[in-house]
């Protein structure tokens, strides 16, 4: 599949959100674009509002190029600063962390799982610091994204008093958009914009995909960073929630993809493959090896649409 500059204005991107998973999205879009993939519009949420952001304002100042420079550095920012490493917590829920990280020692997460659990986020994150903000608060050139060539941009979050989905577009999109995207309730506070607070988009829109839809386009690349389908029933209560999580988070997505345009082609690049052989907290981890080990996996992934497309 070859993606030609006079396709632009009919290829739209819609990318799914899940920590740090997000890192194989990065590596499906890393491979697109070596291929010379020009978009119009991108939606997502979470770490896929993240990777959206970063490609419109990299596209800007350099095409497709620029969108996979601009990623790589996001990516490796996450990846030096291990992001959600700095959170702290009573119980010191960091025992064996880096080696759990190193060696894939499940254990390590599964300890994770359960104080997560078991203690309230006012206890795991006292002074409700969110290790997100500073690192995006040095990559997002606002001014790049608000520029009238830039593709559109939706980020989608979740208003907790309503429950619905809330969507910023490019000339609103500030730090705190992207936060609000990308909220976990239990590890970070909600935030606040405009007197309403937002968690995590994924909750009710996993992306949205009604914005980038509404100009009828020829294609839609959707990137999915969760896997669909588990080998094996979870037993233990933090395996059963976070199974849960990942089954309600397909919902959205899936009642969207049900009105999707007739004429419009579907390129889901599944995710099932690379991620579902990892622990379900696996998208909690940061670690920068196992964050190439997902880039690789996505770029793989992109290679197979690319000769099945």
């Amino acid at each position: 599949m070859i993606f030609s500059s006079q396709a632009r204005s009919r290829i739209v991107l819609a990318l799914q959100g899940g920590g740090a998973h997000g890192a194989f999205t990065w590596g499906v879009l890393d491979r697109l674009f070596e291929e010379g993939l020009e978009f119009s519009a991108v939606s997502g949420v979470s770490s896929g509002a993240m990777n959206a952001a970063m490609a419109v304002q990299g596209f800007v100042h350099g095409g497709p190029e620029g969108a996979r420079a601009a990623m790589r550095q996001l990516w490796t920012r996450v990846g030096e600063a291990n992001v959600f490493s700095t959170i702290a917590s009573p119980l010191d829920w960091l025992w064996g962390w880096d080696k759990g990280i190193e060696l894939g020692n499940e254990l390590a997460w599964t300890g994770l799982a359960n104080v997560l659990r078991v203690f309230d986020p006012g206890q795991l994150n006292p002074l409700g610091q969110n290790p997100l903000a500073p690192l995006i608060k040095d990559l997002l050139d606002k001014e790049a994204i608000r520029k009238p060539s830039a593709p559109r941009l939706f980020v989608g979050a979740t208003d907790v008093e309503s429950g619905e989905s809330k969507v910023f577009g490019n000339a609103e999109i500030d730090v705190q958009h992207l936060l609000a995207s990308a909220c976990l309730p239990m590890m970070v506070p909600a935030i606040e914009i405009e007197g309403r607070h937002y968690w995590d988009g994924g909750y009710s829109c996993n992306p949205p995909l009604a914005p980038v839809l509404s100009p009828r386009p020829d294609q839609l690349v959707l990137v999915r960073a969760q896997p669909r389908q588990r080998k094996g029933v979870p037993n233990s209560t933090s395996d059963i929630v976070h199974r849960l999580h990942e089954i309600a988070f397909q919902a959205p997505l899936e009642a969207e993809l049900s009105l999707l345009p007739r004429h419009t082609r579907l390129l889901d690049i599944s995710a099932d493959e690379a991620l579902a052989k990892h622990p379900l907290t696996s998208k909690m981890n940061t670690d920068k090896s196992f964050l190439e080990i997902l880039f690789a996996a996505g770029r793989e992934a992109a290679e197979t649409a690319l000769h099945t497309a």
